[in-house]
């Protein structure tokens, strides 16, 4: 009887854990920042664009997740991010991803910062690269003012080599 009663358990306290995480509201940067005491070493879920760098500290990382208001800098453990594959920038649209972990309105492992300690990381959904079209007309003004520029230049530089007896009848 207490085997089964051990497995029933094992099973449905995993399941009760993930179904909690899934359904879990995002709390917004805003609102953490806003109401940072409230929060402040509390298990907070987050989620957002992944943008910047990954910066690898040992066995963590840092990774700056951006939710349309602004970003907070998650702490985790190298082995979370290795799925992710872009991060947001000029060039890429970062990857969507959903955070779990202890709250920090002052870090004092972190020198003070606000940040997120992360126990789960998980990416929701890929980014992608982004192709900017070239601006045909920025390249003919800019062609327009370096030609002139240089008529400029060399008209300049043709007037200063006459002698001084034909600048001036």
């Amino acid at each position: 009887m207490r085997k089964v009663l051990l497995y029933q358990l094992a099973l449905i306290i995993p399941a009760v854990l993930f179904s909690l995480q899934c359904y879990a509201q995002d709390i917004p940067s805003t609102e953490l920042i806003k109401n940072a005491k409230l929060y402040d070493g509390k298990i907070v879920t987050y989620g957002g664009e992944a943008v910047g760098d990954i910066m690898v500290r040992g066995e963590f990382a840092w990774v700056n997740i951006y939710d349309g208001s602004n970003a907070i800098g998650i702490w985790v453990h190298k082995d979370l991010i290795r799925d992710i594959t872009y991060t947001g920038g000029y060039r890429a649209k970062g990857d969507l991803v959903a955070v779990a972990g202890r709250f920090n309105r002052s870090c004092l492992e972190h020198g003070g910062d606000l940040d997120i300690h992360a126990q789960s990381f998980t990416k929701i959904s890929p980014g992608s690269k982004i192709h900017h079209a070239l601006d045909t007309e920025a390249v003919k003004s800019a062609s327009v003012l370096f030609c002139t520029l240089v008529l400029i230049f060399l008209l300049r530089m043709r007037q200063s080599r006459k002698p001084a007896s034909s600048r001036h009848p």
